[in-house]
């Protein structure tokens, strides 16, 4: 390819802050194309656009990533200005200023989409108590108030050798790579053992309603605990939500192939939505459910999600389970399509899993599972076991917390 991507994966994100310091590993990722000792913000845009590349950033619970989409013969050049960025930024205190006015504008935007309010509320209900229960951004009096005293001190403590993952796809030869990682990020700091310690996240039931009735639709998600990236029923359970499927009423979406439940949601009223989902984190995760619905509509998909988990432990049509296989498989490769989603899989399975499951090892592990998984995944994850539940809107059609591990009851 005459491009590339790469990027340093970075095993630091607002798990690993506290109350006081929440927001800081995103704050950061704002702060990082801010100019360094070596070139002023002008400069460094300047030069990126120069050679015509492309520099971002994002930040997750677990992960911090800065990464370059460039052309072949200028990788050293994105490698060079990568690590000026991580390891020299100047962090001058006019900027991060001017960065709690934007990031407080990106707070309001975030508060407009619904889903990210249902899962950081989810989030802060089913981990309470630990550090997976904070939000990225971070709370409003944090954000006026982190220092550049708290950015250094998180960097110096967090952006660590064994944390960090130099990861480079497309026009790239391994090699090249490792010669580039040694010459500009040989010097880093490698840290104790104790640099990789966190605060396990802990699953635990929570029964959140916020009624709003001037809203016209109720947002919501119904989940359990789920699997972390490398427990043994990962591939499982994902297959397992695979069957569960997706349903958009005003896209027709899940409704070619559908679902048993896609199926029975067509027909009711009241349910426009639902998303199947499983989200994965070191050593726990979440498993279920997000909708969108009319009032008379959460009784309805509430049940119908319960009755499907149900289901699922008893029941699994074999043909749907190959169709689920297959689609998983496809939807992954489809995720690999282009140098930048090849080297964020990279960079985030090594963090991850220690290495990169190879595209084979994938296919074996979907294609393994059969229907005897998929009812053992059901019984063990979905049934008798504590539910979370976050609803926003007209709440009063959703059922009590006592109903619904009724229905999950065996």
């Amino acid at each position: 390819m005459p491009t590339a991507t790469v990027g340093v994966w970075i095993d630091a994100g607002s798990r690993y802050e506290n109350e006081k310091n929440n927001g800081t590993a995103h704050f950061l990722e704002h702060m990082a194309f801010k100019g360094t000792r070596k070139r002023s913000q002008h400069d460094l845009e300047l030069e990126v656009e120069t050679i015509g590349a492309h520099l971002n950033a994002y930040t997750s619970r677990e992960q911090t990533v800065y990464y370059a989409k460039c052309f072949e013969q200028d990788l050293e050049r994105a490698v060079e200005i990568l690590a000026d960025i991580l390891l020299n930024s100047v962090y001058g205190k006019q900027e991060i200023e001017r960065e709690r006015g934007v990031i407080l504008r990106e707070m309001e935007e975030v508060e407009q989409n619904m889903q990210e309010v249902v899962f950081d509320h989810l989030h802060e209900g089913v981990f309470r108590g630990t550090p997976l229960a904070r939000t990225i951004l971070g709370p409003v009096k944090n954000i006026k108030s982190i220092t550049r005293e708290d950015l250094v001190a998180y960097i110096t403590k967090y952006y660590k050798g064994p944390r960090m993952v130099l990861a480079a796809a497309g026009g790239v030869e391994h090699e090249y790579l490792v010669s580039l990682a040694q010459k500009y990020f040989g010097h880093i700091e490698r840290g104790t053992d104790e640099v990789l310690q966190y605060e396990p996240g802990n699953f635990s039931p929570s029964y959140h309603l916020i009624p709003n009735a001037n809203m016209d639709m109720a947002y919501g998600t119904l989940v359990v605990e789920g699997t972390s990236w490398t427990h043994p029923d990962n591939i499982p359970m994902q297959l397992a939500n695979t069957l569960i499927g997706n349903f958009d009423r005003t896209q027709s979406a899940g409704l070619i192939t559908p679902s048993r439940l896609a199926r029975r949601m067509e027909l009711s009223d009241g349910v426009h939505s639902f998303m199947s989902f499983t989200t994965s984190y070191k050593d726990t995760g979440l498993s279920g459910i997000y909708f969108t619905a009319e009032e008379q509509g959460l009784r309805t998909i509430s049940e119908a999600v319960c009755t499907e988990w149900k289901r699922l432990a008893e029941e699994v049509d074999e043909n749907e389970l190959e169709r689920a296989k297959k689609s998983l498989y496809t939807n992954m490769l489809l995720m690999l399509d282009g140098s930048t989603p090849i080297c964020e899989d990279i960079g985030r399975q090594l963090l991850c899993y220690g290495r990169r499951i190879s595209i084979p090892e994938l296919e074996l592990r979907i294609m393994g599972v059969n229907t005897n998984t998929i009812k053992d995944i059901a019984r063990r994850y979905f049934l008798n076991r504590p539910v979370g539940f976050t609803v926003i809107g007209p709440t009063k059609n959703w059922p009590r917390a006592e109903e619904i591990a009724k229905w999950l009851r065996t």
